[in-house]
């Protein structure tokens, strides 16, 4: 039988996949090492997508996505980043992984370099290979509170480079750039010449502090834009199964996205579009609902955290908590977790899954119920007394 590519071969192991399915497969486990949001979706939001399917309105959409759908999107961003785009802008995509793959596909030949975050989610490493690219890591260090830092990032750019990445809030961090770190961030891409994919997952979820959208500096530092902004309704909504997002793009390339979307996936389902419009123009109490929840959950895990003298990072968004186990992982956090699970029933996601900077650290999971995840959090052996960050 002839070989898979070599690219496909060299694709790493998904280590949250890894520890959460063993989770899965143990009896009674607290499970906090996959961030699946745990509430009912609103009744409105499941009725559009049974409508849709009622009407057999089940037909291709254009590649771009329904219009009504491109504009609420629109919509959104022009009221939260007062950033001024037009719907032509906007294409709906199957989830926020597959507009990463997009853009990847868009800006990357064979040989180009992408920065990437270390930690960092780990599909940006993936898929970049899977494009023939080369992901390079920039350091997110403890000693910076996770935060980038510029000269970190400029040391690693060659003639090779053509992408920067920007992940924030971060997963796996629940870090939150600042307005004045984001424009640096964009006066660095302006400099080199580089295109930013802005991945904005948790755009929803800050905590006392603004999400600030690389794309409000785009045009302003350079007169041409060159962010691509990707959202998802998978975490805002909690629609996680039925794959819908967005790809923001600068002005000018409507022809090549067509073509590239087209050759991807097409178009999206038009029951999860009509889902995604609804969950986009009607109530809004889930945002806010799950935002008070998270950081209801946030709270309770760090007073036990603190404790338990386990350092961790103060989680500003997202809906993790980052924390050192060194003092008990043995320089060896993947193993660690495997066995935690098996002695304690808790799986956390280790952090040499977002890369080299995360070992000795675990995410854990704020999403579920708050008695689980206390639960859960407690069985993690003591350090010593610590003072909550």
């Amino acid at each position: 039988m002839p070989e898979l590519a070599a690219h496909v071969r060299d694709v790493p192991v998904n280590q949250i996949r890894e520890i959460t399915e063993a989770a899965w497969s143990t009896p009674g486990a607290i499970v906090l090492s996959i961030g699946e949001p745990g509430f009912a979706l609103p009744r409105h939001i499941l009725d559009a997508g049974i409508d849709c399917l009622d009407r057999d309105e089940t037909n291709y959409t254009p590649n771009a996505g329904i219009p009504a759908l491109r504009e609420a999107f629109a919509a959104r961003f022009r009221e939260q980043q007062n950033v001024d785009i037009g719907a032509e802008r906007v294409y709906v995509v199957d989830g926020a992984q597959q507009g990463l793959h997009f853009a990847m596909s868009l800006l990357l030949s064979p040989g180009d370099e992408i920065l990437i975050p270390n930690p960092g989610y780990p599909t940006f490493a993936m898929t970049s290979r899977l494009l023939h690219a080369v992901p390079v890591q920039y350091p997110l260090y403890p000693h910076n509170n996770f935060q980038p830092r510029i000269e970190d990032i400029e040391a690693l750019i060659t003639p090779r480079t053509r992408v920067l990445i920007l992940n924030s809030p971060s997963n796996p961090l629940g870090a939150v750039f600042s307005e004045e770190s984001t424009r640096q961030l964009v006066e660095l891409a302006v400099r080199h010449d580089l295109w930013i994919i802005s991945d904005e997952c948790y755009e929803a979820f800050t905590f006392d502090v603004p999400h600030v959208s690389p794309a409000r500096f785009d045009s302003d530092l350079a007169g041409e834009a060159r962010v691509f902004t990707s959202l998802t309704l998978s975490k805002t909504y909690g629609l996680t199964g039925l794959r819908i997002g967005a790809l923001i793009c600068p002005p000018g390339f409507e022809r090549k996205m067509n073509n590239v979307m087209e050759s991807i996936v097409s178009c999206v389902a038009s029951p999860s579009q009509y889902a995604a419009l609804a969950a986009l123009t009607g109530p809004q109490d889930y945002v806010s609902q799950a935002r008070d929840h998270y950081r209801s959950n946030r709270d309770a895990a760090s007073g036990v955290l603190a404790k338990k003298g386990i350092p961790f990072l103060g989680a500003q968004g997202a809906f993790y908590l980052w924390a050192d186990v060194s003092h008990v992982s043995g320089g060896d956090v993947r193993a660690w977790v495997r066995a935690f699970l098996a002695e304690s029933g808790v799986s956390f996601a280790p952090g040499t899954a977002f890369g080299s900077i995360g070992e000795g650290w675990i995410r854990i999971a704020l999403c579920g119920g708050q008695q689980d995840l206390l639960d859960g959090v407690s069985r993690l052996p003591a350090k010593g007394p610590l003072s909550a960050p």
